[in-house]
């Protein structure tokens, strides 16, 4: 299948995580990958997979805080290929500090909020010029299901998580009449080969009990979304948000427990 024949796509952070499932994914539908990321080495080894697999793909050295860097991504990519047509915001530096509020210092407010909103607004505002020449395009933005809820101790994070969220369609919004769509897909709990051995039985038994699907979620899940709202087949879909989380999002957060004790939860 070669639902991306043709299409130019920067994947940031794809050097690790959900971003290499993204960047393998659309590189088999047949799109040309830009792989970013902080990291030339893995980088460079994400490059050599997606071209012994027989598809196209380039490195090109991001960091998300760095503005000049992200104005280069963008411009390189174009110059390379003479276009952008999508755009997968998917960089964040994960194990910032965060807290409560009164834990919290600006400091590590500001410094979550530059990794994983401040570059993805950005980036966004650097393509668009691009996507416009180019006749039209498609963001894609990684948000967090952390943004449908309040959360105990990650405060910063999720309210971050809730402005990609705002973003998503604020850009929908604004550019859809140049032919530009915005989408934001949620992962849920995704366990992948850098984050295995961290995630603890207990916090996976607490996802897995509210997962519908009795399975933990993996980088191509999130990367068939995305190579969807990639796609033509999103061309009159702009401005949604899709949880990618097994179902954990879907019912009353009691269910859990009621179904621990054999009951209904009505």
């Amino acid at each position: 299948m070669k639902r991306l024949e043709n299409k130019v796509a920067i994947v940031t952070g794809s050097t690790s995580g959900i971003g290499i499932g993204i960047a393998r994914l659309y590189a088999r539908e047949g799109a040309k990958v830009v792989v970013c990321g902080r990291r030339q080495e893995k980088g460079q080894a994400v490059v050599d997979a997606i071209r012994a697999e027989g598809g196209e793909a380039s490195y090109h050295f991001l960091d998300l805080t760095d503005f000049s860097t992200i104005e280069k991504l963008i411009d390189d990519t174009a110059a390379q290929y003479g276009k952008i047509d999508v755009l997968v915001n998917n960089a964040a530096n994960v194990g910032l500090p965060d807290g409560r509020v009164d834990e919290l210092t600006l400091q590590m407010w500001d410094n979550i909020f530059n990794s994983d909103i401040r570059g993805t607004f950005y980036a966004i505002k650097c393509v668009l010029p691009y996507m416009q020449k180019n006749g039209g395009g498609s963001i894609v933005n990684i948000g967090s299901m952390a943004s449908c809820g309040g959360d105990l101790g990650a405060t910063a994070y999720s309210c971050a998580k809730a402005g990609v969220d705002m973003l998503t369609s604020s850009v929908a919004l604004q550019y859809g009449k140049d032919n530009i769509r915005c989408n934001c897909v949620r992962p849920g709990l995704i366990v992948t080969p850098q984050n295995d051995a961290y995630v603890s039985k207990t916090l996976r038994d607490i996802f897995l009990s509210n997962i519908e699907v009795n399975r933990y979620g993996c980088p191509e899940d999130i990367g068939h979304a995305c190579v969807y709202f990639g796609s033509d087949e999103s061309a009159f879909v702009t401005g949604q948000i899709i949880n990618v989380d097994g179902g954990m999002n879907s019912h009353a957060p009691t269910v859990a427990q009621f179904r621990a004790l054999g009951s209904r939860t009505w």
